[in-house]
């Protein structure tokens, strides 16, 4: 391994870990380790990484937290390891010394880590079990290239890369990328609970954590479940509040970010939080809820504010940010909200993972009533559709009913998922860029996950698919690279792995009950907020105005990006087909805010990203064609 191109690999990753560099060669010269360290726990040179066993047997490299090192280092030190320091890093050295890669399931916590086992001339690259922290690799001329970014694969390789069609047909359906694939040909990234393999010359993946939920045998009475799920949250808490470094909240007007206020008010008081938004002007603006919740607890709030302009201005270089492109308008609020939040601290924690578990989004009513909507007659089916489907700009309403009457599970959430019809997203590409038959066919990556769906109640089948592809691959994924942009350790409690595996075998009455979404997260949140703050409209992290921007006029800087005669998105996609789309959404005929962001992101990611791409130039294609 040359170690400068090492070098350059853990330099691009700088931001990633700005208090420490290191690296390590085998004697063979393969493979080369790099790391960049934040430091968390440990503060001391102690913590520095690669981190070895005394006899340089094991080497490890890890970006992320383990929760629960303490407990795991006590079970370590009763076999009769002895420990150098404070970190969590040497727990997986010693465990792995210990249990083999059966140490990835001792582990509570969000990773992405390589472990080099020099007496067996063994890797092995894992990513956590709920896909907290991503990992990237690319295996070229029997040459394995990973890291926590794809930049700093694309250091390693040195040189160009191409557009992968496929992942940006998924891309543009779905606002992300789904694992395995990233828009990067030839570059994949390990999916939730995944671990690769490189020994005796080959290099294979495997799940190393595929917990299957069953149902309780009894399932737990109502409060019974509510104590329950209140002392795992409690624990979770606790836990992720570990740190050598200060702590903060990303506070939303909410109520999950506020019930995880009151917890961490139990182990401490005056946690300093951070809310964004855009002025009282804005009918959805959170930023007078947050402050109450944070008065309330007797916590410090700081208030960022956003205008359109200023999102405008920053969403180029966000996007470049995330490297893979992500369509979801929260990229930027938490942009800035992590900017501020890092001036003052070095860890946040974040309310994530409660809409997803416990049923928070509309589609999730929607498919849990989906049984009784297949149980009308078939004519008033077809009559309520068809008013429905005249409605103006309802589109994912639209998409939902008509998502109903499909028989096979997966490819009935695939549409609940979509933001157009697969033939939709196949009818923007050019002729010829898209492999054939790619535009209602379940998406493969999925079909692994087919089975555990298959054996869940409708609500759980489509949150297994959530957990296992749309939180760890969109959500979680721009709140780590736009976290860690500004050196801040982002931390989600709610999906503590002990949480999430207990809530994954309640039945659905816990999650959605009497059109009620969270359920049983509400009635824990009555133990520590006042019924002003529960009955708050869900709005989300302000995201709701710059929906309604892109639902109204688009900007002309908007709109140049989607319409320009230079846009480089027009290689891969028809500028007449963009067009109409924008053309139909302007005219108020259809809602098409949420493609048209995503169009808007491609292009601008396109654009940051064309040093490193072979691309055709727009002008080189036949004029006819534009």
């Amino acid at each position: 391994m040359d170690r400068d191109r090492l070098l350059r690999m853990t330099r691009v990753l700088s931001h990633r870990g700005p208090d420490d560099e290191g690296t390590y060669i085998s004697a063979s010269g393969s493979p080369g380790l790099g790391f960049r360290r934040l430091a968390i726990l440990d503060l001391s040179p102690a913590g520095h990484q690669p981190m070895s066993d005394p006899s340089g047997k094991v080497w490890v490299i890890f970006n992320g937290e383990i929760y629960n090192f303490r407990e795991v280092r006590r079970e370590l030190e009763a076999l009769g390891h002895t420990f150098r320091s404070q970190t969590d890093t040497e727990v997986i050295v010693l465990g792995y010394l210990q249990w083999g890669d059966a140490v990835l399931n001792k582990l509570n916590g969000m990773f992405g880590l390589a472990i080099w086992d020099e007496a067996k001339t063994r890797l092995i690259v894992a990513r956590d079990a709920m896909g907290i922290k991503p990992v990237y690799y690319s295996v070229d001329a029997g040459v394995l290239t990973f890291g926590s970014e794809i930049r700093a694969v694309l250091a390693g390789l040195d040189r160009s890369v191409s557009v992968d069609p496929l992942a940006v047909s998924l891309f543009l359906r779905f606002r992300y990328t789904p694992a395995p694939l990233t828009v990067f040909a030839g570059i994949k990234k390990l999916a939730p609970g995944e671990m690769l393999v490189v020994e005796r010359g080959e290099c294979r993946t495997r799940r190393w954590y595929d917990f299957i939920p069953t149902p309780f045998e009894r399932q737990p009475s109502d409060d019974e479940a509510a104590d329950a799920l209140l002392q795992l949250y409690r624990a979770a808490v606790k836990r992720h509040l570990i740190s050598d470094v200060p702590v903060g909240l990303l506070l939303s007007g909410g109520v999950d970010s506020g019930l995880l206020l009151g917890l961490m008010s139990e182990c401490g008081k005056g946690w300093p939080t951070y809310t964004v938004g855009y002025g009282a002007s804005f009918r959805d603006d959170e930023l007078e809820d947050a402050a109450e919740t944070a008065r309330y607890y007797g916590a410090s709030n700081t208030a960022v504010r956003l205008d359109r302009e200023t999102f405008e201005a920053a969403l180029p270089g966000i996007v470049q940010s995330m490297e893979e492109p992500i369509a979801s308008s929260s990229i930027v609020p938490m942009h800035f909200v992590c900017q501020r939040a890092r001036r003052d601290v070095t860890v946040a924690l974040v309310g994530q993972g409660p809409d997803e578990l416990l049923g928070g989004y509309k589609r999730h009513l929607g498919v849990a009533y989906g049984a009784s909507w297949r149980k009308l007659p078939a004519a008033i089916r077809a009559t309520l559709a068809a008013a429905i489907n005249a409605l103006p700009r309802s589109e994912s309403l639209k998409r939902g009913v008509s998502s109903l009457g499909v028989d096979d599970r997966l490819i009935r959430y695939q549409n609940v998922f979509s933001i157009l019809p697969g033939a939709a997203i196949a009818s923007l590409f050019r002729p010829g860029v898209l492999p054939a038959g790619t535009a209602d066919a379940v998406f493969d990556g999925w079909n692994v996950h087919r089975p555990a769906v298959n054996g869940l109640d409708e609500l759980g089948g489509l949150q297994l698919l959530e957990l296992r592809s749309s939180l760890p691959d969109e959500l979680l994924m721009y709140g780590d690279k736009i976290s860690m942009a500004h050196s801040l350790e982002a931390r989600v409690p709610f999906l503590d792995r002990e949480v999430v595996e207990y809530i994954q075998r309640l039945g659905p009455h816990f999650k959605v009950r009497n059109g009620r979404l969270k359920w049983l997260h509400r009635k824990v949140c009555r133990k520590f907020l006042p019924d002003s703050i529960i009955r708050r409209k869900k709005r989300g992290f302000a995201v709701n105005v710059v929906d309604d921007w892109f639902r109204g006029s688009v900007s002309g800087q908007m709109r140049d990006y989607l319409l320009g005669h230079d846009a480089l998105m027009f290689t891969y996609l028809n500028p007449e087909s963009v067009k109409q789309l924008y053309a139909d959404h302007a005219s108020g005929r259809h809602d098409n805010h949420k493609i048209l962001f995503s169009l808007v992101v491609f292009e601008q990611w396109l654009r940051a990203m064309s040093p490193v791409l072979k691309t055709a130039a727009p002008e080189s294609l036949p004029v006819a064609a534009l």
